[in-house]
């Protein structure tokens, strides 16, 4: 379905002053009458305005004003657009949405993964996290035909690998991941949580590469080899946000690459998956790790 006309605009506007950093309404402009959707019409200021607090209503992106640089606008919480954000993710959706909407004619030759998710168990954790009430969880674990109830405050959801996941705080202050696949039903509770004042979704899973989480894990920064079209492949799309470049070798055909993070068992079958690309040069530890999944394999 074609997204309507005023989201194209909301998502124009945040994408080109993204782009520019700092914009004037008439570079702005400029840039606006360029497109088609102006219809060769400027973008008058109350237009701009409106648009301005409908972004920051629906997306929670604020668009600011720095005056004293000739009333030049910017994004003022950049970080909700970075890459693991709800707000980058809804902006990138909803562009690809619209981009696929107006070439029909390729439907056939345009092939989108499937996120499973049962939309009414996702729709009950919204409703409990932004009322900020507790829920019982009739949880099955993988492998398992049994089920059991646990209760949790709904801390936040994360999308990895096409899976929801919620990451619950249970009443003794331990943190779990549910897989919403697995969620037989949700109870939302009359007693109500607090999210802890310090808590941060993007700081809690920055150690971490995926949804496995274990917090008597030790983080650690752990250096790898990546070799041949690997090393390329890693620097337009890095495995972590932490990922810097060490070194390279033209000659033979390698860079080194570092992360900082938790070696769970998420990570770990990620290097698995690049076996023959990567080479991990240190910790030790996580080498013997990688080697005891590959011996449980050979077996």
């Amino acid at each position: 379905m074609k997204i309507p006309e005023l989201f194209r605009e909301y998502i124009w506007l945040v994408n080109t002053i993204r782009r520019a950093g700092r914009i004037s309404l008439a570079e702005l402009n400029a840039k606006w009458v360029a497109t088609d959707m102006s219809g060769g019409v400027e973008m008058a200021r109350t237009t701009f305005n409106r648009h301005k607090d409908a972004i920051e209503d629906i997306f929670g992106i604020f668009i600011d004003c720095d005056r004293r640089s000739g009333y030049r606008y910017f994004i003022g919480n950049p970080r909700v657009l970075e890459e693991d954000t709800v707000q980058h993710w809804m902006l990138s959706t909803l562009s690809l949405g619209n981009l696929i909407s107006e070439s029909l004619s390729l439907q056939d030759r345009i092939i989108a993964e499937h996120v499973a998710v049962d939309e009414s168990i996702l729709r009950q954790l919204t409703r409990a996290m932004k009322t900020g009430h507790r829920v019982n969880i009739r949880y099955r674990q993988y492998g398992s035909p049994q089920c059991y109830w646990q209760g949790a405050d709904p801390y936040c959801l994360k999308l990895f690998h096409r899976q929801w996941y919620l990451l619950g705080r249970l009443y003794g202050h331990k943190y779990m991941m549910f897989a919403l696949n697995n969620i037989e039903e949700i109870v939302i509770q009359q007693h109500k949580f607090r999210v802890a004042g310090n808590f941060d979704a993007g700081v809690f899973f920055a150690p971490y590469f995926g949804v496995y989480i274990d917090e008597d894990i030790p983080t650690e920064r752990i250096l790898l080899r990546a070799f041949g079209d690997e090393r390329f492949g890693l620097a337009d799309v890095p495995m972590h946000r932490s990922q810097v470049l060490k070194a390279t070798n033209e000659d033979e055909d390698y860079a080194d690459l570092e992360v900082t993070l938790k070696p769970t068992p998420d990570f770990i079958d990620f290097l698995l998956s690049q076996a023959g690309r990567l080479r991990v040069l240190s910790p030790q530890s996580v080498t013997d790790k990688v080697n005891a999944r590959l011996k449980q394999a050979y077996q």
